[in-house]
C-alpha cells in the first residue's frame, strides 16, 4: 500500500492507488494550486470515504465527519478535531456527501484564511472522486409516466 508520505516533495501530478483486502482502495494524489502544493489522500471503505488533505506537514489537521441524514436528505456535519473557529473543511465535507451520497470523514489541513485555495482545493478532489466512480447515482425526474 503506499503512504501518503511518499508523494511528499514530488511534482505536481503524483498519483498512486492500491487496493487492500476487503475492498479498501487507497488513492494518493499530490497538486499544486494557488501556488500552494496539496497533498490528497483518499481510503474508499464500504459505505464511507475517508479524505485527507494537507499542505506542508503531514499533520491531521480539523477532523470533520458528515453524512446524509433524513427524511429530508440534507447533510449533517460534525468536527470531531478543531474546527471551534476554523471551519476549513466543513463545507467541503458536506459537498462531497451531497456528491456522492456517501458518509464522509474529511481531515484538512490547508492554510486558514484562504477562501480560494480551500474551494480550488475542493474542485481537485471532486474532479478525483469522479474519476474514481465515487459519485451518486443519477437518480430519475420524478415526471409523470406514460
Amino acid at each position: 500500500m503506499t503512504s501518503p508520505s511518499s508523494s511528499f516533495g514530488k511534482a505536481s501530478g503524483f498519483e498512486a492507488a492500491s487496493e487492500a483486502a476487503g475492498g479498501v482502495q487507497v488513492t494518493t494524489f499530490t497538486e499544486l494550486i494557488d501556488e500552494v502544493t496539496l497533498h490528497f489522500q483518499i481510503i474508499r471503505l464500504a459505505k464511507q470515504i475517508y479524505v485527507w488533505i494537507g499542505s506542508d506537514s503531514a499533520k491531521l489537521g480539523n477532523l470533520y465527519a458528515a453524512a446524509p441524514t433524513r427524511p429530508n436528505n440534507s447533510v449533517s456535519v460534525t468536527s470531531i478535531i478543531g474546527g471551534a473557529s476554523d471551519n476549513t473543511g466543513s463545507g467541503i465535507a458536506r459537498r462531497l456527501v451531497l456528491k456522492t451520497g456517501l458518509n464522509i470523514i474529511l481531515a484538512c489541513n490547508i492554510p486558514k484564511n484562504n477562501p480560494m485555495l480551500e474551494a480550488n482545493a475542493e474542485k481537485k478532489l471532486i474532479e478525483k472522486l469522479l474519476t474514481l466512480g465515487y459519485s451518486r447515482p443519477k437518480s430519475r425526474s420524478p415526471g409523470p409516466e406514460l
